[in-house]
């Protein structure tokens, strides 16, 4: 007589499930597989009382499709990557991001899938069924994509970050910009040829990018690509303090961003700054200095304070400008500079072609290297400016040297913000032609980066390591009679306690 599998109730009231190996001689082998306390704990002993059977036994094919023997492997009902899902779901939900997106799920799933693998439009709806989502249609994305693109879609969304990031008067803001090129031979009067940070000669359009002190972006905005840097700082963010009904910001901003123009105009709606600024001579503090202290090396980090009052024929705040000098940073200058003087030797005798260089003087046709120039470049070897408006500190407390330079060194955010954007959420939208389908693309990037930079601020991991991860591990449902079980994969430590952190019901940032 074959085995087979039995069901029996035990004392406590629970049911065992065995498997009954018989002989026609009247003796009986059991062996027990588990005893269930419910019908679906049930069906899974029994499924694996059947399937210990049916180990190392042929089937025989009839060709009878839908018929699997008992014993068979059990159906896989659905797989998702629950945790990862959820865990993105919580950041965009914490963000606020329901009420601005006015419960629009499509745009939900194009940020989270854009989160969890950066694809086409098009090939998102592979990556949300890939992570077990019930994605909606091409053809509803397609539709809904125009809404992304409207300036009040963008407004609401910076306006949940700037609630989110809870702003006050004279918070820190950063501004920095980056170009996004095309693959495309022509422009179109918003996609240009301008200057791009990857040195292409590219059609590109050029990113503004507004972030809290962190980082956590505030808006983003785009420009024609042959827009100059320096031209679209100050209408972002009169455009954010209008839309926030903000008094007053304080802008940190890098050298480069700055023209003198800039400067003015920036000073003229009356905001409050932190900037970095070129040195093109020797301040004067410093050459005080150095007059008191002949044959002295200038201390590292020491801190030259120079105020700049304001006078009558140019009314504005009274400022204070700060150079701060660094051993390291004259080490890498004087380096380079010596190199560059040796270079420029070379051209001047023949040795090599004469290319762009500083220190080469030219005199009609005769060439040397120019020691006045190389001499003044040294002198500023390690100095870097710093120049403020501020009054006082967001607090209330007097400005410091110490607060105004850790303020602008927070630029760092920014950028960060920015590679996570080219690189973790491949920002660059090399498909999309019309302004507006850009404009589309830019807001979904925009609220993806929230999202990983709210992960990343709970997590303390990049959020390029939270995601892979994350998925890794998946809840999977098994259909084993008429009960549908769930399954998961085991969670790493590490991975257990980010997602504590992120499901904790204080909010972050």
């Amino acid at each position: 007589m074959s085995p087979y599998v039995r069901t029996v109730k035990t004392a406590s009231g629970a049911r065992a499930v065995q498997i009954v190996y018989s002989s026609r001689r009247g003796s009986r082998e059991i062996e027990h597989i588990g005893s269930a306390h419910d019908d679906a704990e049930l069906e899974t002993l029994k499924a694996v009382a059947r399937q210990r059977l049916a180990a190392g036994q042929e089937e025989l094919d009839l060709g009878l499709e839908g018929s699997p023997s008992e014993g068979g492997p059990l159906e896989i009902v659905s797989s998702r990557m629950e945790h990862l899902w959820d865990a993105l779901s919580r950041a965009y939900d914490t963000l606020g991001f329901p009420a601005a997106a006015g419960g629009d799920e499509v745009f939900r799933q194009m940020v989270l899938a854009r989160v969890i693998e950066p694809a086409s439009k098009q090939d998102s709806l592979r990556v949300l069924a890939e992570a077990g989502i019930d994605a909606v249609s091409y053809a509803t994305v397609k539709r809904r994509l125009p809404n992304y693109a409207t300036p009040q879609w963008r407004h609401a969304l910076a306006g949940a970050c700037a609630t989110h990031a809870r702003l006050g008067p004279a918070s820190l803001v950063l501004y920095d910009v980056s170009t996004l090129y095309f693959e495309t031979d022509s422009g179109d009067g918003f996609r240009e040829p301008g200057f791009p940070k990857e040195r292409r000669l590219d059609p590109q359009i050029t990113i503004g990018l507004l972030t809290d002190s962190s980082g956590f972006p505030l808006m983003v905005t785009g420009f024609e690509g042959n827009k100059a840097e320096t031209h679209t700082m100050l209408p972002v963010i009169t455009e954010f303090m209008a839309a926030h009904d903000l008094p007053d910001v304080t802008i940190v901003a890098d050298a480069g961003m700055i023209s003198e123009a800039n400067k003015k105009a920036i000073e003229a709606a009356g905001l409050s700054f932190i900037l970095g600024m070129k040195i093109p001579d020797v301040p004067y503090a410093v050459k005080q200095w150095r007059r008191e202290h002949p044959d002295t090396p200038i201390p590292d980090g020491h801190i030259f304070v120079q105020p700049w009052p304001s006078g009558a024929s140019r009314p504005r705040r009274d400022q204070m400008i700060y150079y701060q000098y660094r051993a390291d940073r004259a080490r890498r200058t004087l380096r380079g500079i010596d190199e560059q003087v040796a270079k420029a030797q070379r051209a001047i005798d023949g040795q090599a072609p004469v290319k762009r260089n500083r220190f080469i003087k030219l005199s009609g046709a005769t060439k040397s290297v120019n020691t006045e120039l190389v001499g003044k470049a040294k002198a500023l070897a390690g100095l870097k400016g710093y120049i403020t408006n501020l009054a006082a500190c967001p607090d209330g407390t007097p400005v410091t040297a110490k607060f105004v330079i850790d303020s602008y060194h927070r630029l760092f955010e920014i950028e960060k913000s920015f590679r996570m954007s080219k690189h973790d959420l491949k920002a660059r939208p090399i498909y999309h032609h019309k302004r507006e389908s850009i404009d589309a693309h830019l807001t979904i990037v925009f609220a993806a980066l929230a999202v990983g930079r709210w992960i990343e601020a709970r997590t303390g991991w990049s959020i390029k390591k939270f995601v892979r991860t994350a998925r890794r591990c998946r809840t999977i449902r098994i259909q084993a009679g008429n009960h549908v079980l769930t399954a998961a994969d085991p969670l790493p430590s590490g991975l257990r306690d980010a997602l504590k952190q992120i499901h904790h019901p204080e909010g972050a940032h």
